[in-house]
């Protein structure tokens, strides 16, 4: 057991340090204007989080290739973009000493229909669960657009050091492109790029070098991977412990440990034990076993709610730093209320509408959320007792007919 608490400085690499030991997870903001650029609401609110103490944080996924968005509001960062939108953005998640850094993705074939008639992934293999309705079958890339899309990557991390964000995140989980590469049972291919382990994890490591050749040694390169897909055929928690092993061998500054997809999240909690809920660390068990291959930083983010809990993670020598999502959405000051507080809890409540069918079709899980961060957009509080029906008739009016289509898988 260590001394180690969330207000104890951690160093990423030897040319890295960030203050605190609270690291902010990735949520989809949809908060890019209709150029798909960062809006001013987007520097509202990583400037709160940054002025509520959090030490680092990494934003929603921001889009590689504007042709491949996986939700209608995402940012892009490509050729195409305005780079002093960002450059503002990069300044504001840096005041109060916080760093920030920018999660690229590309989300294959989870797509939804209405935003794109054929996406593309390793394999032309649907969606499963019935999804096929909502989000349409892939075609299966060619070698040249595999590589295509490692060289957009690489560009748009280029183009995240340029605008003065402080590191870069792959977004390796949750059913996207890279996750869907990883997974014997969305990638199916008989070349270089498919069947065994090895194959199938050359995507990512052939992307994180030609990042590495683009940034340079020192800018911090990360990733959240899963630990498991939680999916019949999927990737093994034994098949994510030789990635991250391979990752951290070739040089990869932090892995940000999740798992699940959107067809089984178990990110959100979904189909968690109790004792592990007790816990609130979703996937610290993992952690352990990671830590025992990788001395590469590890985030844990999943389930944390308490000071108490957070700082027992840290003591226990599994996880570098502790991820929070969903409760800085509420709780905008979280990292400097947990820090003065030993006793300090935030209570995230589970929104609904009383209709199962209506919080399904409505995302309440992710999109009650959203509907919090976008106040915090404007210079408003969160409102943890909001309506569930707010957000509802938000979509609504935001999104007309396709306010109920499945956005994510």
């Amino acid at each position: 057991m260590t001394s180690l608490n969330i207000g104890s400085l951690v160093e990423i690499n030897n040319d890295f340090t960030v203050k605190n030991r609270l690291f902010k997870s990735a949520m989809s903001e949809q908060l890019g204007d209709k150029y798909h650029n960062p809006t001013t609401g987007l520097f509202q609110v990583y400037k709160t989080w940054a002025e509520g103490g959090i030490g680092l944080s990494v934003t929603g996924n921001v889009m590689i290739d504007r042709t491949a968005l996986g939700e209608p509001k995402n940012v892009v960062l490509d050729e195409q973009s305005d780079l002093s939108l960002f450059e503002q953005w990069a300044k504001a998640g840096k005041v109060n000493n916080s760093k920030i850094w920018m999660q690229l993705n590309h989300p294959g074939k989870q797509i939804p229909s209405f935003l794109s008639k054929e996406p593309v992934a390793p394999s032309a293999i649907s969606l499963g669960k019935g999804l096929d309705k909502a989000f349409n079958k892939p075609r299966a890339l060619t070698e040249p657009e595999i590589i295509a899309i490692i060289d957009k990557f690489a560009t748009s991390a280029k183009f995240a050091k340029d605008a003065g964000f402080d590191g870069v995140q792959i977004h390796g989980a949750h059913g996207y492109l890279v996750s869907q590469f990883l997974s014997a049972r969305h990638n199916k291919r008989e070349d270089k790029w498919g069947g065994s382990l090895e194959n199938r994890m050359r995507f990512v490591v052939e992307l994180y070098d030609a990042m590495r050749s683009k940034v340079g040694s020192e800018f911090p390169i990360g990733i959240k991977l899963n630990s498991a897909d939680y999916m019949k055929g999927g990737f093994t928690p034994e098949e994510s412990m030789q990635v991250i092993k391979k990752l951290g061998d070739i040089g990869i500054d932090l892995i940000e440990i999740s798992g699940g997809t959107y067809e089984s999240p178990s990110m959100v909690g979904h189909k968690i034990k109790d004792s592990t809920k007790a816990r609130e660390a979703y996937f610290l068990d993992y952690a352990e076993q990671a830590r025992s291959i990788v001395s590469t930083k590890l985030v844990v983010t999943g389930g944390f709610r308490s000071t108490k809990a957070m700082n027992n993670a840290l003591a226990s020598g599994a996880t570098d730093m502790v991820g929070l999502a969903r409760p800085l959405a509420i709780y905008p000051h979280l990292p400097n209320q947990a820090m003065q507080d030993e006793l300090f809890t935030a209570f995230v409540p589970t929104p609904t509408t009383g209709l199962r069918g209506v919080d399904k079709m409505a995302m309440l899980s992710i999109t009650w959320f959203e509907t919090q961060i976008a106040r915090i957009a404007k210079g408003k509080s969160p409102k943890s007792d909001l309506s569930a029906w707010v957000t509802v008739i938000g979509i609504m009016k935001d999104m007309g007919r396709q306010a109920f289509k499945p956005r994510r898988a």
